[in-house]
């Protein structure tokens, strides 16, 4: 057992180095408008992040305007909505700060939207969104209506859980101006044109039947919301289609991987380990000259993903939603190698300042859901799901 662990530690941190040092050369081949990179910082929002991130590529897509859309606005309307479902079920219902891309959508559809300077949400000392302490105590108290011994709600809960939200967001402004026109958020949502009807949810796993909606398994899903399922040839068509028809697509994905990495590279390469002569280093990692001419020569292969792998991922929990995303462009590597270009939310982190450069296996492996215009589908596809 030992010495099969060091065996496939040896063959994961081989393949791992090449990719972490070889030389990718990217070439931009469609970018889609979108708006600047954010930092979701010290919070579990990406879902949010990315899904207004979108939403403001839509806007910039239809009408050619740029817009900054206030995520604690959203954030606070889904803590509300969830407080009240995680009560209703008992506390049985994850409650946190992951969510969805749905989740999003039902809030504006519901609720509306701000801009950014309307409701900033920065009223507890920090110029970033730190989350820690308001995720603690909105869990302490929807924990303990739950656990009310008397088994009857005063009508007072709602209004204390949303006075919590207030103090770090600040209150909900009932209108607000701008370019000299005052709106209120449902007006504003209208006036930017959106439609949560336009946008379909898109999945791909086997443990439910092709062309047919099901609610994917996972905790942050809170609402319950649908997707439809795609086998992932099909679903990878969807994405290509939507970018180089000047859509842009809301991603959700496993970013556990170490294929992931800091410097803005997703890639899933094949684990090889190289032989050589001398040490038993030198047996599994090749010697320090050798592999620094090996990664410069070449790229690493990459693995070669099946719709068996990615079941298999999700049924394991290999696959997980970690993170949500937006990808707005397509890129190829000196190889010829198709890649999308993701806009993160952490800031200008990484090699790209905030972009990262996913490769065609990694999406085809990791890919939980995505989300897009109806329009931004092949016609045939649409067919098959019965949209139109």
């Amino acid at each position: 057992m030992k010495l099969k662990f060091i065996l496939s530690a040896a063959l994961a941190m081989t393949a791992i180095s090449a990719f972490a040092q070889a030389d990718y050369q990217f070439t931009t081949i469609k970018e889609n408008p979108v708006t600047s990179v954010k930092n979701q910082y010290r919070s579990g929002t990406c879902w949010c992040f990315s899904a207004l991130s979108f939403i403001e590529s839509e806007v910039l897509r239809t009408k050619g305007q740029t817009i900054d859309l206030s995520e604690m606005f959203v954030v606070g309307k889904s803590y509300h909505d969830r407080a009240i479902k995680y009560v209703r079920l008992d506390g049985n219902l994850r409650f946190s700060a992951g969510s969805s891309f749905g989740d999003v959508f039902h809030v504006m559809n519901d609720y509306g939207i701000v801009p950014q300077e309307a409701m900033p949400g920065f009223n507890y000392g920090t110029e970033l969104p730190v989350h820690g302490e308001l995720d603690a105590a909105l869990l302490g108290y929807v924990d303990a209506i739950v656990k009310n011994p008397n088994r009857q709600l005063s009508t007072a809960w709602v209004k204390g859980f949303d006075g919590i939200v207030a103090a770090y967001f600040g209150e909900y402004p009932e209108t607000f101006t701008v370019d000299g026109v005052e709106y209120t958020p449902k007006s504003y949502c209208e006036h930017i044109g959106f439609n949560m009807n336009d946008y379909v949810n898109l999945t791909s796993f086997t443990h439910h039947p092709f062309y047919e909606p099901f609610v994917i398994e996972v905790c942050d899903n809170w609402r319950w919301d649908s997707a439809y399922n795609l086998p992932i040839d099909e679903l990878m068509q969807v994405m290509y289609n939507a970018i180089e028809n000047g859509y842009t697509v809301a991603w959700g994905s496993d970013v556990s991987e170490k294929g992931f990495t800091r410097d803005g590279l997703a890639v899933v390469p094949v684990e090889k380990a190289k032989v050589t002569a001398g040490s038993d280093q030198e047996k599994w990692v090749g010697k320090a000259d050798e592999q620094k001419e090996e990664v410069k020569a070449d790229l690493p292969e990459e693995m070669t993903i099946t719709q068996e792998m990615r079941q298999d991922g999700y049924d394991r929990k290999t696959t997980t939603d970690d993170h949500g995303m937006h990808i707005y462009g397509l890129a190829k590597d000196q190889n010829g190698n198709d890649y999308f270009i993701v806009k993160n939310s952490w800031g200008e982190a990484g090699k790209y300042k905030g972009i990262w450069y996913a490769s065609d296996a990694f999406v085809r492996y990791k890919t939980l859901n995505i989300v897009v215009h109806k329009d931004a589908l092949p016609k045939d596809i649409k067919k098959k799901l019965g949209i139109k």
